[in-house]
Parts: structure tokens; sequence; C-alpha cells
């Protein structure tokens, strides 16, 4: 057999790391194994996952190109003297012109003080594109690739130059940096619609840069400290590379007084003797000797940058890949002293492990704690001046939802990763004599208590600078501090689905799925809480709580199974099937009434029973469908056993529930608290026989199945009689209108309490029949 070239064998490793890459960035996968389906080292490619890869990639770079744009226009009118795009008489009334700031670049780009500032954006950035892949865990991981790469047959020369390749070739991060940025710096410098090749060039001459100082790097620490250290490392890079990634992108949103300018003027004009400034003197130069000056002195410097690091990185390899027989370092037992602040340590052994964990890994901390705060402030203090930065510390909306998003993205970052922060140790917890699912739960409270931590400082600074908005800020705070425990539940539980305990590569480990899902149900709360009606903010947090138990049910069938390649649990019926099922229900119903009424023609009424009954008969048939394929048990039947219980049950709580809400009207009746409640005579003569069989046939026979047969028996699985009675009541009234909330909570009670105890619908299919026969003949009445 033929031996590869070297540059087959260069080609052959870079190749590798890229299909890794992809493989990676195309699991989306949300549904179960089937039963005796072996878990794959590498799961297939689903089409969905590529799809959606290759649009948040393309969204990724319009959005990066358009902060080029902005930055490049924003540059020339507030550090160029001589440009007219400011318009205004004042510092405080300054307004941009776009356009004229577009057409003097395109006039005579990059004068001296906007070249000076453009190269010290894309300094900053060619380092962002260094440190941000360092700060990962990999350097910290025990697989290292040059430690079974050198077991190839080829030369150390070969695979050294392959691991440059590789790294220069799989680095999303640098060339979603720098090719927008390279991009819009030649289209203003006259390149025209060639401007994304001169942008790709430009990329394709920083990054092996890039990936050469960053191999320095890794390698160099890695022959010399200890996984614990390079983890404090990791730390370090992290806490750089993110500001320097912020200062960079903050000249897209920069003010006439942001703090950017001023770093800008002092930024060292030799740095355009570096190669990220030698680019933009190339793309900017007004002749062409001058441009072949600047890439020539350009081309030597990246040659000599990566002739002397291959030099250097084979004196640091020149004993081998691994400096000792022994990574890790071990550290003499200090003696045990009592602290005075003892006290606040948690009781619980799993939350004190749980903290002693975190302070132990410094990177995993910085993560958690510090990155949130250095995501949201760095673009506080770089694109905004100090007085719009006092504005929104007084805003309640803009705290509470700054509030909420921090605690949510360290919950991403530290519950959802609860099974894999245990690593190779996750089989150690179902040898302990508790359940998993207690110490996951007691996982939950501890990170949701931590995450506590800065929506609270956050109200306190709220309350010092705005005290007059203390009632506005107190009642927006109220539905964050009550969203962050639910949240904590959302993330352990969807991080159950979403990691693979089994994976061999550290990366494999989370299912990018349940991450968007994640983020998607935070968006969703961030966006209620700061812009939505406070009958809207209830529902919500309402329908977050149920969703958090269904899903954490959910996730306690699935961990028997976690360790277990090839089994996976039995389907059974599950809160979360009623939840969906109910968003099912509502959507079609909306979708049918609105094409009766449009397409078809039909009177409302007449539209709005048959929408209500086909989406019921639609979502029934999908769900028993659905129940009939995977064998699933606990599917609510109609009868169960003899017919004169169900009878009894269903008449006795529906009378009951009637009465109540018969009283319940007559109070607002006589108070006149809702006067649209009583829908009058002259209304129920047109429309009588619809709403008859709404009430007593329709309704009844859906809904209950839904949130009877399906809720609340999926509740009754995980909790007792009286919570999940309540829990289901409480989904059911708030889906109707404000007027009949608390009648229809009682209806809830007395339908479950009556399924509970005849095992059949009929029962509370009754029980709603008849509730609503008796409000109707109330409301029928002059």
């Amino acid at each position: 057999m033929r031996q590869a070239s070297a540059g087959h064998a260069m080609w052959l490793i870079a190749r590798l790391r890229l299909r890794r890459l992809w493989n990676m960035s195309t699991r989306f996968q949300f549904g179960r194994k089937k039963a005796g389906q072996s878990r794959a080292a590498t799961p297939a490619k689903k089409g969905i996952g590529a799809l959606l890869a290759v649009t948040i990639g393309a969204l990724m770079l319009l959005t990066v190109l358009n902060m080029a744009r902005q930055s490049a226009l924003n540059i020339q009118c507030f550090l160029e003297p001589a440009s007219a795009c400011l318009v205004g008489d004042s510092a405080h009334e300054l307004r941009l012109n776009l356009d004229a700031a577009a057409q003097e670049l395109h006039a005579a780009p990059f004068r001296p003080a906007a070249l000076q500032a453009l190269t010290m954006q894309l300094s900053l950035l060619f380092l962002a594109s260094i440190l941000l892949p360092l700060s990962g865990r990999e350097i910290a991981a025990a697989d290292w690739d040059l430690e079974w790469l050198v077991t190839l047959p080829a030369k150390r020369s070969t695979l050294l130059w392959g691991r440059i390749l590789e790294r220069t070739l799989a680095n999303p991060t640098g060339w979603i940096l720098l090719t927008p940025c390279g991009t819009m710096l030649a289209w203003y410098a006259g390149f025209g619609w060639s401007a994304p090749l001169a942008g790709l060039g430009g990329a394709v001459a920083l990054l092996p840069l890039a990936a050469m100082l960053r191999t320095l790097a890794d390698t160099g620490l890695r022959m010399s400290l200890a996984p614990s250290q390079l983890r404090n490392v990791q730390a370090l890079t992290a806490i750089t590379g993110l500001p320097l990634l912020y200062l960079a992108l903050a000249f897209a949103a920069m003010n006439s007084d942001s703090p950017v300018i001023g770093l800008a003027r002092q930024w060292p004009e030799g740095a355009q003797w570096l190669p990220p400034g030698l680019l933009i003197k190339a793309m900017a130069a007004v002749s062409p000797a001058q441009a072949v000056a600047a890439l020539a002195l350009l081309a030597l410097e990246c040659a000599g940058t990566l002739w002397l690091g291959m030099r250097m990185l084979r004196h640091q390899l020149r004993d081998g890949v691994v400096a000792s027989g022994v990574r890790e370092t071990s550290r003499s037992a200090a003696p045990a002293k009592a602290s005075a602040l003892a006290f606040l340590l948690p009781r619980s052994t799993i939350k004190r492990r749980e903290l002693r964990l975190l302070g132990r890994d410094r990177n995993f901390m910085i993560q958690s704690l510090l990155v949130p705060v250095m995501i949201v402030g760095g673009q506080m203090v770089f694109t905004n001046s100090a007085s719009a930065i006092a504005d929104m510390a007084a805003s309640p909306t803009f705290l509470a939802g700054m509030a909420f998003g921090i605690g949510s993205y360290m919950l991403m970052l530290s519950a959802f990763q609860t099974l894999n922060n245990e690593g190779p140790s996750l089989w150690m917890l179902y040898t302990v004599p508790r359940s998993i699912e207690s110490v996951l739960k007691e996982k939950a409270e501890f990170w949701g208590a931590l995450a506590l931590i800065y929506p609270l400082l956050i109200l306190v600074t709220g309350l010092w600078l705005a005290p007059g908005n203390a009632v506005a800020t107190l009642g927006l705070f109220a539905v964050v501090l009550a969203g962050i425990p639910i949240f904590a539940t959302i993330a352990v539980a969807l991080g159950v689905f979403g990691c693979d305990p089994l994976a061999q590569d550290a990366r494999s480990k989370v299912r990018p799925g349940y991450l968007y899902l994640y983020m998607m149900l935070s968006g969703l709360y961030i966006y209620t809480v700061t812009a939505a009606p406070w009958p809207a903010k209830l529902v919500l947090m309402v329908l977050m709580a149920a969703l958090a138990i269904a899903l954490w049910q959910k996730a306690r069938d699935q961990l028997p199974y976690l360790l277990d390649p090839a089994a996976s649990p039995p389907a059974r019926v599950c809160a979360a099937d009623g939840l969906i099922a109910a968003t099912l229900f509502f959507v079609l119903q909306g979708v049918f009434v609105l094409g009766l009424v449009k397409l078809a023609g039909m009177a409302a009424p007449e539209a709005l029973v048959a929408g209500f009954a086909a989406s019921g008969l639609l979502v029934f048939s999908i769900m028993r469908l659905v129940y009939w394929l995977a064998k699933t048990s606990g599917v609510p039947p109609l009868l169960h056993g003899k017919l004169a219980p169900s009878l009894g049950w269903g008449l006795g709580g529906g009378l009951a529930a009637g009465a109540l809400g018969l009283a319940y009207m007559t109070v607002l009746a006589r108070w006149n608290w809702f006067p649209d409640a009583r829908l009058g005579t002259h209304n129920m003569a047109f429309a009588l026989h619809w709403l008859v069989l709404l009430a007593l046939v329709a309704a009844p026979l859906c809904e209950e199945f839904i949130f009877r047969g399906l809720v609340f028996g999926g509740l009754r699985r995980s909790m007792g009689l009286a919570p999940a009675m309540l829990m289901s009541a409480a989904l059911f009234a708030i889906v109707h209108p404000p007027a009949s909330v608390l009648p229809v909570f009682v209806l809830g009670l007395c339908a479950a309490y009556v399924y509970e105890r005849s095992r059949a619908l009929l029962a509370p299919v009754l029980v709603h029949a008849l509730y609503n026969g008796m409000l109707l003949a109330w409301q029928s009445v002059p």
C-alpha cells in the first residue's frame, strides 16, 4: 500500500476534525431511542440537523456582517474629524447620517483616525479567535489529539503542520469573526462584489497565525501544568477573551460619549504594522504599489511567525507529547480547620459536594458565575453611554429582564450540565443509598438558589437607584424570583434528555436541540416579564410550573436507563402529553375556526362549535394513535368496570360544581363585577342550539380527555391526590376567560376527584356537562 504524502496526511487530519465538528453541530434529536437500539459512537446526521446547522451559521454570519458594517460607519462618523455624518446642534441631539458616512468611506477609505480604530477592532477580533477556542474544555481533557496522532506512520513535522491546518480550518469562531469584518472593509475600500473573496482571503491569512499561537499556548501549558492548573488557566482566558470580544463589537453600538472612542484614539500606531493592520493597509492602499508592499510584508510576517512557531513547537515536544507519567498532581492534605462561616454552608451533603466541586473547577466556576455577568455587563459598558446606563438602571422592566436573563443563562451553564459534570463517575450515583431523583432534586435546589444571587442584587440596586419605582420593581421581580426555581427544574430535567453520559468525546455529550429548547422557553419568559400584561404573566407562570413538573416526570422515567446503551423506558402517559395535546388542541381550534369563517363563510357560532369538535376529535385520534403505536400504558378509558359508579360520581360531582357555579354567577349579577359574564337572551336566541352542542357535548368530551385523562392522570403518577388536583385544575382554569376562572377551577377539582374515584372518563365528562347545563339554563332566563 502506497504511503500517503505529507500534504495528503495533513489534509486527512484536518478533514477528521472538520467531520467531527460537522457531526456535533448537526446533532438535533428530540425523540428517544427505540428499545433494543444500540448507541452509536457518532449518531447519524438527520436532515433537520444539517439544515439547522447551516441556518444558524448563516444567521450568525449575517449578524456579524451587519455589525461590521455598522462599526465601519460609526468609526467614520465619530472618529474622523472632517466627517459630515453627524447631524444635530448638541451632543444629546446628535443623529447619524449613515448614507453620508458610506459615501465618505467609498470616496476616501480609512483615513488615519479610522485606520487606527479599525486596526484596533480587527486586532481584538484576532485575539478573540485565539482566546475563545483556548478557553474551551479541550485543553484539560485527557484524550489530547497529539497523544494518538503520534502513533500514525507519519513524520512529526507532518503531524504538527496537520495540526496547524486542522486548527485553521476548524475554527468556527475565527471564521465568523474575521471573514465578515474583512468583507466590509474590502467593500468600503472599493472591492465591490469581490469583497467577500477579499474578506475570505484576509481570514485565510490571519487564521493560520491564530492556529499556531493557540497550539503553542496549549502545548506549552499542557506540558508544564497539571489538569487542575489548566482549568485555572482556562478560566483566565475566558475572563480575558470575552471582554476583548465585546470591546471589538462595541464599535457597532457606540455613542458620542462611549468609552471605546477614547480607547481607539489611544491605540498604538505601531499595531498597524502587525498582520491585522497590514491587511487593512493593503485593502485601503491608494496605489497598486502600496498594496503589493503591504501584502508582501504581511506574507513575510506570516511566514516568519509560522516558521518560528514550528521551531518552538518542535522544541516543546522534543521529549514526547507527555511530560510525565502522571498528569494530575496531588496536594498534601491540610488539617481541617473550623471556619467561622461554616454555618453558611448547606447542610445537605449533595449541596456541599456541588459547592466543593464548583470551588475546585475554576473554569466551571467562571463560566457559571461570571460569564453571564460579563456578557450583560460588557454590552452595557462598551456599547452605552453613562447617561443611557443610568436610565436603564432606573427602569424596572429593563432590570427585571436583565435579572432573569442572567439567572437563566447561569442555569443553562450549570444546572443543564448536571449529569455531564459527573463525568465518568456518574455510575456512582446509582450506588449510594438514595434515589438518583432525590440527588438531582437537591442539585436543582442548589443551582436555583445560586442563580437567585444576581437577581436579588439587581433588585436591591433598582430599589436604591429608583425608590419611586419600588411598587413596579417589586411586582416584576416577584415574577422573576418565581421563575428562577421553575427554570432550575426545567434545566435539570432537559439536561437528562440533552446529555449523553456514555459519549466518549466531552463535546458530544450535549445534544444542541435541548439547549435551543431551553433558550426558547427562557426567551418566552423574558418577553412575558417585560412586555406582557399581568394576566398573561400569571398564566405563563402556571404553565411553566406545570411544564417543569411534566418534564421532571419524563426525566424521572429516563433515569434508570441513563447508563444502558440499548434499553429505554416503557411508554407511559405523562403530564407532558397533556400539555402537548392542550397546546395542539387550542392551535388547531383557532385554525379550524378561522378557516371555516374565512373560507367556508360559516357564521361565528357554528364555526366555533365545528372547529372545537373537529380539533378535539383530531387531537384525540392523534394521541390514541401515538399511544397505540408506542404500546403506552395508562391510557385513560371512557368506562372502567361497571356503569353505575361512574354515573353516580358524575351526577354528584356535577351537582356540587354546578351549585357553586350558580352561587358565583349570582354574586356577579348582584354586584355587577363582570357585566359581560351574563350572555343575555338576545344573543342566546341566535346561537342557543350551537351553544348547547358546544357546552354539553364537545367541551366535556375534548377537555376532560386532555385535562383529566392526560394532565391529571400524568401528574397523579408523581404526586399526591391534592397537589395533582390543584395543578390540573389551575391549568384548566387559566385557559378560560377571567370572569369564569374561579368556578372553572372548582369544576376542575370536582372532575379530578370523581375521575380518581371512578378511574373512567365518563364521570368527569358528566360533571362537566352537568355544570355547563346548569349555568346555561341560568343564563338563558331573562
